[in-house]
């Protein structure tokens, strides 16, 4: 039932409605039980009822009722840990969320708080909106922050500890309000509780006999401090100005009184500030000269310079000067008490008598302007304004800096391809810069703003057919290195998990082709390199990159998984035979030179499941499967074995997030898979006595589990061990339970007995 909104303390009186005369519902008054303000519900005689606030003061001023309100800040969240140490990241599972009017924080020890929305996250892990809940992950934190901000500039405000060990974190809120009603009810005789929802729907408001209340329960998890906080904001947050509705501006917090754009520390709230907050002393070097600027810029690949073109403006200097102090303050709050380049990303320069025939030679006549190069001195986007009127564009936290680098991707590529001077290793670094954007809508390249100081992106067209025409022959040049080049190898990767420059620039999904095929062959060669340079490689793009970007991991298991991702996109008929062919050279590649870990055989597994041999038969997979099985889990001490399996995993491998019982659960499941494939088809008959040996191993995991005990027990049979099959298959009934599905229920029942009497 979806949240209702409480306007008045007295609802519905004496409105007639019609409970159905359901056995064990009394006239009288009922408590709800749901989180939030308490409702009484009185069923009066007359088949009336009242909806009513249970809990709040009042007091009477001569004629009037005045309703006190209660001034206790009200948590709205539940959270419930899950806990695992072996979890390198935490899960949020967010649970139908109202994503416009939350945010979630993080921080560690007393550096400043990181927020987001909640909407953004959603927009960022499920841009088509599929589902009703939100999952994401973040990185291992000390504190987390839940807001929920009213429309009254009220907003509530909860800090939690986490758990060292906390691998998960489920988080449901509640609103307490009420709407719109189309009521029905039921009593529960189990727990003498009147239900009531909407159309008997999901989410139900829950009442016990006033007389029957039992004691409130303390919440699992506490916030260690909840606040209610006027006009609540972070560096960044979007002010979302009130919008026009029927010729009015609609009020709420969005457009509430201006927060004070001198950076203020995020965790400089009242939520436990620290006893002695202290920011880095950052300073910003203003060169004298445009050359010596854009020189300056070259030092980091994440910066670029802002260019501001004043003159007729007496006071552009001292202006100047007060906007590079307040970024400098800005900059080393976040930073807290030592550099980190991530919130260094602008350089700025003051133009002068001197920059004229720069700006005469680049057609740039207004005055002002804000100009912003890249490294090389290119324009990426001007505005018709002073710098003080774009001085949010340039926060860290906004959105401008993604569009520049996009900009700059589309820019640098455009340029290197024209330019037959350009070097390959220019070309892979603009290659590298598109493959590692975040992901485009639509919606940030098509608006056109009205405003004409709005800032305005270069535009660069790029022809598909040229820039892939380019990449091949830039992998081809490579495929002699004796050194690998890292930037290539993440450009490659991004590009055959198709998140590459194919989709950043053409939004395109596409099947692997051969010059992708060219370039697994790069990553092959040189996985051993790779693997040794991956820890320094990862190390430079955290300090020097914007950011979230994905790290890369072992080389082999991002080719196999980019393999897995293509299978499910390949095309029928011709290309998409051909690829499957090329895909399963790959994998033989990798088994055949011993670098096959983990991810690697589960993916070539799975792909080769769904293959069938010219003859009907599943010979190529169970042949390789058993080869894997000798080689890799049976023997002695099979769980010690996988034990070692899973202590070995690689960071990047989703089992090493899933834990133990996941890893253990995919060896039943596929040993139990492979030997149900041999019962279902005479073709795979020659593996029988293999097959025994698989499903065997499926038991000592999982005891007991009804579907692995039929899958044997048919095999015993068919292997013409009969009662032994007959005693594995009742025991398959044994162990039956409401968790198997009733057709398969009876199919296994249905087996036993044609066992029993012969006809099997």
């Amino acid at each position: 039932m979806r949240n209702f909104i409480w306007s008045l303390s007295l609802l519905f009186a004496g409105i007639s409605t019609s409970f159905g005369q359901t056995n064990g519902i009394e006239k009288g008054t009922y408590l709800s039980t749901n989180k939030g303000g308490k409702i009484k519900l009185n069923l009066l005689d007359n088949n009336k009822y009242e909806l009513v606030f249970y809990s709040g003061d009042y007091k009477i001023e001569g004629d009037s009722l005045i309703f006190l309100k209660n001034t206790k800040t009200v948590n709205r969240f539940d959270l419930s840990f899950a806990k695992d140490k072996k979890a390198k990241k935490i899960k949020i599972k967010f649970l139908n969320p109202s994503y416009y009017s939350f945010f979630i924080g993080t921080q560690n020890g007393s550096e400043a708080v990181q927020y987001q929305r909640v909407a953004d996250i959603k927009t960022k892990v499920d841009p088509d909106w599929k589902t009703t809940d939100l999952d994401f992950e973040i990185e291992k934190t000390d504190f987390l922050y839940l807001v929920y901000e009213d429309y009254n500039g009220k907003s509530d405000v909860s800090k939690y500890a986490l758990p060292k060990d906390v691998s998960e974190v489920t988080i449901n809120y509640d609103l307490a309000v009420l709407n719109d009603l189309n009521l029905g009810g039921f009593f529960d005789k189990k727990t003498n509780e009147l239900r009531i929802s909407e159309s008997y729907g999901k989410d139900p408001l829950v009442f016990v006999n006033e007389k029957d209340e039992k004691p409130a329960k303390t919440p699992a998890v506490v916030p260690i401090q909840t606040e209610s906080i006027s006009n609540w904001t972070y560096p960044g947050k979007d002010s979302y100005y009130g919008e026009s509705y029927g010729g009015a501006v609609v009020d709420s917090i969005y457009n509430s009184l201006p927060v004070d754009t001198t950076a203020v520390p995020a965790a400089d709230y009242p939520l436990d500030p620290p006893s002695s907050y202290t920011k880095y002393d950052f300073k910003l070097k203003i060169e004298d000269n445009l050359k010596k600027a854009i020189e300056s810029t070259k030092t980091a690949s994440n910066k670029f310079l802002v260019v501001v073109v004043d003159d007729k403006n007496k006071k552009a200097k001292e202006d100047f000067d007060a906007f590079i102090k307040n970024q400098e303050t800005q900059a080393g709050y976040s930073m807290y008490d030592s550099y980190n380049a991530q919130y260094d990303i602008y350089n700025y320069y003051l133009a002068g008598i001197n920059d004229k025939k720069w700006l005469k030679s680049n057609k740039i006549t207004n005055d002002p302007i804000v100009i912003v190069l890249n490294d090389n001195g290119d324009i990426l986007a001007t505005a018709k304004a002073n710098l003080s009127n774009k001085e949010e564009a340039f926060n860290y936290y906004g959105n401008f800096y993604p569009k520049l680098l996009r900009t700059n991707a589309l820019v640098s590529l455009g340029k290197n391809l024209k330019n037959q001077k350009a070097s390959d290793d220019d070309l892979i670094q603009a290659f590298n810069k598109a493959a590692l954007l975040a992901i485009s809508y639509s919606y940030d390249s098509d608006y056109i703003s009205s405003d004409p100081t709005e800032l305005v992106f270069a535009k660069t067209v790029l022809d598909q057919k040229e820039v892939a025409q380019s990449w091949k022959k830039l992998i081809e040049a490579h495929q002699k290195d004796k050194t690998v080049n890292m930037y290539l190898v993440e450009t490659i990767l991004k590009e055959i998990k198709n998140e590459g420059f194919t989709k950043q620039l053409f939004n395109e999904d596409r099947i692997l082709n051969d010059t992708d095929f060219l370039a697994i062959d790069y990553i092959l060669k040189h996985s051993d390199e790779i693997e040794k340079e991956l820890g320094t490689f990862n190390n430079l793009k955290r300090n020097d990159m914007y950011g979230q970007v994905p790290l890369m991991n072992n080389p082999i298991s991002e080719v196999t998984n980019a393999l897995q991702q293509n299978l499910y996109a390949s095309q029928d008929g011709l290309t998409g035979e051909m690829n499957k062919e090329k895909i399963n050279s790959v994998y033989k590649k990798i088994i055949t030179s011993g670098k096959g870990n983990f991810d690697a055989y589960r993916n070539y597994f799975y792909y080769l499941s769904q293959l069938v041999d010219r003859d009907d038969s599943n010979t190529t997979y169970l042949r390789e499967f058993n080869t894997y099985f000798d080689a890799t889990l049976a023997g002695t001490s099979p769980i010690e074995k996988l034990d070692a399996i899973f202590s070995g995993l690689d960071s990047s491998s989703s089992y090493s997030y899933d834990g133990w019982n996941s890893f253990k659960e995919y060896h039943s499941d596929i040993s139990n898979n492979a030997a149900w494939a041999v019962v279902t088809n005479p073709q795979n008959s020659n593996f029988i006595k293999d097959a025994i040996k698989w499903s065997e191993y499926s038991l000592v995991l999982t005891k007991n589990n009804p579907y692995y005990l039929d899958t044997l027990a048919q095999l015993y049979y068919k292997d013409g061990q009969k009662d032994k099959a007959i005693a594995t298959q009742t025991l398959a009934v044994k162990y039956l339970s409401d968790t198997v599905e009733e057709e398969t229920a009876s199919e296994i029942k249905e087996v036993l007995a044609k066992m029993q009497n012969g006809t099997y």
